[in-house]
């Protein structure tokens, strides 16, 4: 072998531990956004399980009539299902999140698309809760302000109401696919940066 040989192998030997530096930078550069999301996980388990605590109290805080009382209950239990289904898919991936080994990426493009699919069912159930509720104002007001709607839905026309539950509708949406990027989103789009960028070179 000359001189020549030798001086090529040692510059692609090189070559490639250089790379294999650069990809283990980029897959320790991607802890930081999934720390963060894993922490922001963990925040909003113990958000809403405070939130479903104090629901629980509404009625008796607000001194909602007996019947009013049984149909709160109603709505209740039933955000405590969708929510409860939502909790254990949640749980779930925050669990085996850290079971993974963060230096491959293979392990990482497994978080991306994971935590994916877990906002999108975060949307969901955001969807799913905030119906529920507004179920719950509108049959509230027909049981207790029955003679208020009646004088206020005499005065309005039903494409203006229809109208202002389709505004209700878009801003509901709005505000979940805001609230989504802004705790979630903008993380996991760094994540998918540097897998893009492992891709890249690769």
């Amino acid at each position: 072998m000359n001189f020549d040989e030798l001086k090529n192998e040692w510059n692609a030997d090189g070559a490639e531990e250089t790379n294999i530096s650069e990809d283990m930078l980029k897959i320790k550069q991607a802890r930081t956004p999934i720390d963060i999301i894993r922490r922001k996980m963990k925040h909003e388990l113990n958000y809403q399980l405070l939130a479903l605590v104090l629901m629980a109290a509404f009625p008796y805080l607000f001194g909602l009539s007996p019947q009013m009382k049984l149909v709160y209950l109603a709505f209740y239990a039933i955000t405590c299902g969708f929510t409860a289904h939502y909790f254990f898919k949640f749980y779930r991936f925050y669990k085996n999140s850290y079971d993974m080994t963060m230096d491959s990426r293979k392990s990482i493009l497994w978080f991306f698309y994971e935590m994916k699919l877990n906002i999108e069912l975060y949307k969901a159930l955001t969807y799913i809760i905030a119906f529920i509720w507004v179920g719950f104002i509108a049959v509230y007001l027909l049981i207790e302000k029955t003679g208020a709607i009646n004088k206020v839905l005499a005065k309005l026309s039903p494409t203006y109401i229809l109208l202002n539950c389709f505004v209700t509708i878009i801003i509901i949406g709005i505000i979940t696919e805001l609230w989504a990027w802004y705790y979630y989103g903008k993380y996991l789009k760094r994540v998918k940066k540097i897998v893009d960028e492992l891709d890249f070179e690769n």
